[in-house]
């Protein structure tokens, strides 16, 4: 069994603030006592289907609590994702539908327990809560909060000082998130450094209630493959957890070197120290990004998947075929084609038909080197084309009816 000291040492590593401090400590003594483990909680509303890289790092830290001894819940968000999160938003997030947030959050479990230990993890969703809660205890949780304090959120003040809207509703998003620890009884609360004045809340909201408060572990922000703006589908600059391994592999090989250092600290459990390696010559970039790519891409698809998709990327950009397309076909009964947004998510190259319109939207899909702009635009039956989509994704397809 370890020591404080020694799983102070392990939980520190990557965070950026624990806070208050020595209050991690108090609450490991705290449970060692009572014989227990730590409840350790994270919050994620299901506004996307896929979860990316950006929340590996906050998985992973759940991870090294349960490797510790803890117990990990992870909370879907079905109730808050209804209000839309207002962190690092300009104006008013368009709140989800109760279909749109079943749908995501339904893919959510297998992509966790690419992470997590399922024995040591709790799914719970806050409608379980939040639907049964009366107008009164509505009442008595918004009590627990001023508009004064609210209003010193950063988001909320620079809206205010632009002169833009805030949605009443907006203001209940902390307030529930922080009731979310009350019914949970957390111990501990993770999350990214946006989500410091939510954790906040959460500790108040406890206080309100009767409760000894959590502490709170803050993780830095991953940035996307672009390098600059936080990781984001929206943004198109996401790797997904659910990312085909060859494509995952060509996502993290296109990153920057810089960057490839501050994902190794972030989510490598192999060589966390990388950036120190290639100062001191021990490792060729090249080499060290390769590495690095195979162990996420194992990590979330097995050691064969990982082997594969290295083997395919060599294959295609280091022995002169990188411009090399894959074979596909796609068979088709009596119509007489497809429409494109079909024929990315039979291909692969979209998991829905809805990202497949996003693809185009964002001028990412070519056929036969022209960049497509409407998704519903028909491949005839028996025509083979070149389909790219991005700098990563060539294949040659032939659309035949069976």
């Amino acid at each position: 069994m370890l020591s404080v000291d020694e799983e102070l040492a392990i939980l520190y590593r990557g965070t950026v603030e624990v806070l208050p401090e020595g209050e991690l400590r108090r609450k490991l003594e705290a449970v060692r006592a009572e014989r227990r483990p730590l409840r350790v909680k994270l919050g994620a509303d299901p506004s996307a289907p896929d979860l990316h890289l950006g929340h590996a790092v906050v998985l992973q830290k759940l991870a090294q609590f349960q490797r510790c001894g803890h117990h990990v819940v992870f909370l879907i968000g079905d109730f808050t994702g209804m209000i839309g999160d207002p962190t690092g938003k300009s104006e008013t997030r368009k709140p989800l539908t109760r279909a749109e947030v079943e749908a995501n959050a339904e893919t959510y479990r297998d992509q966790v327990f690419r992470i997590l230990d399922p024995e040591k993890t709790t799914i719970r969703f806050n409608s379980e809560w939040m639907n049964p809660m009366q107008g009164a205890d509505m009442v008595r949780l918004c009590a627990q909060f001023t508009v004064a304090r609210m209003l010193e959120r950063d988001d909320f003040e620079k809206r205010m000082s632009e002169g833009r809207s805030i949605g009443i509703h907006e203001f209940l998003y902390p307030l529930v998130q922080g009731y979310d620890s009350v019914a949970l009884e957390a111990d501990v609360e993770v999350g990214g450094t946006d989500q410091k004045f939510n954790l906040l809340v959460g500790r108040e909201i406890q206080k309100a209630y009767g409760q000894d408060p959590q502490a709170i572990l803050t993780m830095p922000l991953l940035a996307g493959i672009d390098g600059v703006q936080k990781m984001s589908k929206s943004l198109g600059n996401a790797i997904a957890i659910a990312d085909r391994p060859e494509e995952m592999f060509g996502k993290l090989m296109s990153i920057s070197d810089e960057s490839m250092v501050r994902y190794a600290e972030l989510l490598s459990e192999e060589s966390p120290d990388l950036g120190r390696r290639l100062e001191r010559g021990e490792i060729h970039p090249m080499e060290a990004k390769k590495a690095l790519a195979r162990e996420l891409v194992e990590s979330f698809h097995g050691t064969a998947a990982a082997l594969s998709a290295r083997e395919h990327f060599e294959r295609r950009f280091q022995q002169r075929d990188a411009f090399a397309p894959e074979e596909r076909t796609i068979e088709v009964g009596e119509a007489a084609g497809l429409p494109l947004y079909e024929v990315l998510r039979q291909t692969g190259f979209a998991r829905s038909n809805t990202e497949a319109r996003r693809l185009v939207a964002q001028r990412a899909v070519r056929l036969d080197e022209k960049t497509v702009e409407d998704p519903n635009q028909e491949l005839k039956t028996g025509s083979t084309i070149l389909v790219a989509v991005g700098r990563r994704r060539l294949a040659r397809v032939r659309i035949v009816q069976t």
